[in-house]
């Protein structure tokens, strides 16, 4: 049987209690109640809850007090603090010792109830997502897959699901999501993982040569080809293929792909001979695959043979909490690479990061910490580091809501306008021009010879 989810009401008041645990226990809930937060903390020593509901004033212990005890106990447990005073500094208290929300008395029962489910379910997967990692064992490799909101807790738990079995796996999504490291996190936690993970960009090769790179050739099967060359079908043989952009193969093409995903078995372009094949497939796409089949551009056949296990990535706008994140991973990743001592983002650039929409998603993301990284001159990247990206085609600051997104200039560019402008503040003096852009008079002198500004 099923266990009940446990709930754990803390309220001084007697008679909201009552009403809180005859609403809780009609919703499914399994609830236990206490007055006091010293009774909540007591209660968390003695067994774990999947979410405790708790009051702010009470009269021995307030539950912001008994908050900040119980996350030392067990920080895994969510906890929504209910008041009947609204305060926003009160909530933001509460929400730096670590509440999950804060709801305000008298309740909307609608809101109370998707509240606390929403809690309650985010518990289940991150204890669920626990024990599928466990049950891989210690060696389950996420690779650089950062981020711990509810999306990614589900999207690895499907990942652990799917990994150890040999089903074929489609991976949808917008571009720069980073299906192709999904694609390689299925493949080194599979059983095919001592095999080869192959890669191939369907859209970057002709249909020509695509046919030849997945299935090989024969010596002077075209022009060219002067010796017999294995394609990726047979270089990935007792591994995995990762076919990403998938929906730009051509239809003659899907009729081939098709073939050799129900038989198993490649023929060299220019040969006869029929060879077996054993090799998970994993594909990827941006693009809507069933408007693609209306319209005609994809096969239908092709498109359920791929689509046994379907993984949707997330935009990252829809998972925003993963954005300090991936951003402080980038950022350490980049100063190392570039040889510079920075310590994280000031909060202003933090929130401007957070609160974009990212329509390049991680890429952009990537690309937008690494340029700030090469052109921060301080211990910290702050606005005036990542606001070029945010300006709208006529170079205007974008509207704070809006963030447009321009074409990305190249670092040299960048630097180049820069070395310009610090030179023009400092009235055309190079050692304070080096001093304010953190380098050397030296290397000042080589970056001015080499964009051709030397003029003495």
């Amino acid at each position: 049987m099923k266990r009940k989810p446990s709930i754990l009401v803390v309220d001084d008041d007697s008679a909201h209690r009552t009403m809180l645990k005859t609403l809780l226990s009609g919703w499914g809930y399994d609830v236990m109640e206490t007055d006091d937060g010293s009774g909540a903390v007591e209660a968390v020593h003695r067994r774990p809850y999947d979410l405790i509901l708790m009051d702010v004033r009470m009269i021995k212990v307030s539950g912001l007090s008994a908050l900040a005890e119980i996350k030392v106990l067990n920080p895994a447990i969510p906890v929504i603090i209910m008041t009947a005073f609204a305060s926003v500094e009160t909530a933001v208290e509460a929400l730096k010792k670590g509440a999950y929300d804060y709801l305000t008395k008298p309740f909307d029962f609608d809101e109370l109830k998707l509240v606390i489910d929403r809690a309650v379910e985010h518990s289940r997967l991150r204890e669920e997502n626990r024990l599928l990692r466990e049950s891989l064992g210690a060696h389950f490799d996420r690779r650089n897959l950062i981020g711990s909101s509810p999306a990614m807790e589900k999207l690895l738990e499907t990942i652990a699901q799917v990994a150890p079995t040999e089903a074929t796996v489609l991976i949808t999504g917008a571009s720069g999501t980073g299906k192709e490291l999904i694609a390689g996190i299925i493949h080194f936690n599979s059983l095919r993982k001592n095999g080869p993970f192959v890669k191939i960009n369907c859209a970057a090769i002709t249909e020509t040569l695509l046919e030849a790179e997945l299935f090989g050739h024969e010596k002077g099967a075209f022009t060219g080809a002067d010796r017999r060359r294995e394609g990726k079908f047979r270089q990935a043989d007792g591994g995995t293929l990762f076919l990403d952009e998938i929906s730009e193969m051509s239809p003659a093409m899907q009729v081939k792909l098709l073939r050799v995903l129900q038989e198993r078995e490649i023929t060299r372009v220019g040969g006869s001979d029929v060879v077996r094949v054993d090799v998970r497939i994993i594909a990827a796409t941006n693009r809507d695959l069933l408007r693609e089949i209306e319209a005609g551009r994809f096969r239908e056949d092709l498109f359920y043979r791929l689509n046994v296990v379907s993984i949707d990535m997330p935009p990252l706008r829809e998972r925003r909490e993963d954005i300090p994140l991936i951003a402080r991973h980038f950022l350490k990743e980049y100063a190392a690479r570039n040889r510079k001592e920075l310590k994280g983002f000031t909060p202003q650039a933090m929130d401007l990061l957070i609160r974009y929409d990212w329509p390049g998603n991680v890429r952009e993301l990537m690309n937008t910490v690494e340029r700030g990284v090469v052109l921060s001159r301080s211990d910290y990247l702050g606005e005036s580091d990542l606001t070029p990206l945010f300006r709208d085609s006529t170079g205007r600051e974008a509207p704070e809501s809006a963030y447009a997104v321009t074409p990305v200039q190249s670092l040299e560019t960048v630097e180049r306008d820069t070395i310009i402008q610090t030179l023009k503040a400092a009235g055309g003096n190079k050692s304070e021009a080096a001093r304010r852009l953190g380098i050397t008079r030296r290397t000042l002198h080589k970056k001015l010879k080499k964009y051709g500004m030397m003029n003495g």
